[in-house]
């Protein structure tokens, strides 16, 4: 069977990978601490799991119009009014099937055949796979613990090219868990708004850090939500993105052809999403993952593995690994076989640091995770006396 180029091009998701051999070494008998996987352990907050069955009780569920359900667009601009002081018009916003389906529809209606797009290295990996199955080249830069692993206007103006179309940006960021202060993305912003180009921003990890919207001074952004992280809605694929007025229709359009509409039933639940209840619930949430990072940064202090730079956006660290005299994919496979710990290797998000760096997700509770770095402080230290 011939299988197409764009299929044969697209590169593993290795957090997924390591995914699946902790679940083969699982039915080997083995406990494994899961430290790799970016979802939360808790579940849909109690008032949104109550709607969910309520909605669920046999009423017919249509779809919604593509970009979603009216309701669900205008509790989401009140989200970001109250929440973060920015007015968006609801008609801005489309209600997506997860934010990986608004990152596809923001590729499929901006990208052309041979656009350039500048991405920071490292970064999520979907956003290169997206762009180049679109036609796009991904121009990786590097960055580096100085920059808070996270692109500057400085290293954005000295990568930019005649065909350059846009930058991606996620902030905070998966790997590293960092945010881009906004004073520096703003001028990221109007370097690109200059050049007449696009700007993705990726907030989807925007509100466990507690920080401002792009969109305070950058109302022209496409900028990606999801109801996956703050919310904890992981599995319902849900997400949004806020649309320039201009592309509004283009994306309708696209997105009534590629899925027609994002869950009916989930986009129904997702209302109360914004009720006084759940939102109580998700700040308590938000605590729980200072402590567990605080934990988790104490623990790799105590083991002897950096963390370059701390994580200020939830719930990942990304560790650097070179002085155990591993590789980053042979210390995230040995700690699997070894220690029963998952962790995802550098090469997942990008190449600068893919040898030397690992990422920890610090989603799993607050016991997992003290049995985790203990696991991985016998393993450290077992690497140490061989060596």
């Amino acid at each position: 069977m011939k299988i197409s180029l764009r299929a044969q091009a697209v590169a593993p998701f290795y957090a997924m990978e390591v995914a699946k051999h902790a679940a083969m070494i699982e039915l080997d008998g083995h406990d494994v601490i899961r430290l790799n996987i970016g979802e939360p352990d808790f579940g849909a907050p109690p008032i949104v799991r109550d709607a969910m069955i309520k909605v669920m009780d046999g009423r017919p569920l249509p779809y919604t119009a593509a970009l979603g359900l009216p309701a669900l667009r205008e509790a989401i601009a009140g989200f970001y009014r109250d929440r973060h002081g920015a007015e968006v018009d609801p008609a801005r916003i489309a209600v997506t099937a997860g934010a990986s389906a608004a990152l596809v529809l923001a590729a499929a209606a901006l990208v052309d055949p041979a656009d350039e797009v500048i991405i920071g290295d490292p970064s999520y990996p979907c956003n290169r796979q997206i762009i180049e199955s679109f036609g796009g080249h991904v121009r990786l830069v590097p960055t580096t613990p100085a920059t808070r692993f996270q692109l500057t206007a400085s290293s954005v103006r000295a990568n930019w090219s005649p065909t350059t179309a846009g930058v991606m940006i996620a902030t905070p960021s998966n790997p590293t868990g960092t945010s881009i202060p906004p004073s520096e993305l703003a001028a990221i912003c109007e370097l690109a708004r200059s050049r007449d180009a696009w700007r993705i921003i990726d907030e989807i990890y925007l509100d466990l850090a507690g920080g401002a919207t792009a969109l305070t001074f950058d109302p022209d952004a496409m900028v990606i939500g999801s109801f996956s992280k703050y919310f904890g809605l992981t599995g319902w694929r849900l997400g949004w993105c806020v649309l320039p007025s201009p592309l509004v229709p283009a994306v309708e359009r696209l997105a009534q052809n590629f899925y027609i509409c994002a869950s009916t039933p989930a986009q129904l639940a997702a209302l109360a999403c914004f009720t006084p209840g759940a939102l109580a619930v998700c700040e308590q949430r938000r605590d729980e993952f200072a402590a567990r990072r605080t934990l988790v940064l104490d623990g790799l202090a105590r083991i002897g593995l950096p963390v370059p730079v701390p994580p200020d956006g939830h719930f990942y660290c990304y560790i650097d690994v070179s002085g155990t005299g591993l590789s980053s994919w042979e210390f995230c496979e040995r700690a699997l076989q070894e220690a029963h710990v998952a962790l995802t290797p550098g090469r997942d998000f990008g190449t600068h640091s893919a040898e030397t760096h690992v990422r920890l997700s610090y989603t799993a509770s607050m016991a997992d995770l003290r049995e985790g770095l203990t696991r991985l402080e016998r393993f450290v230290s077992a690497l140490r006396e061989a060596g």
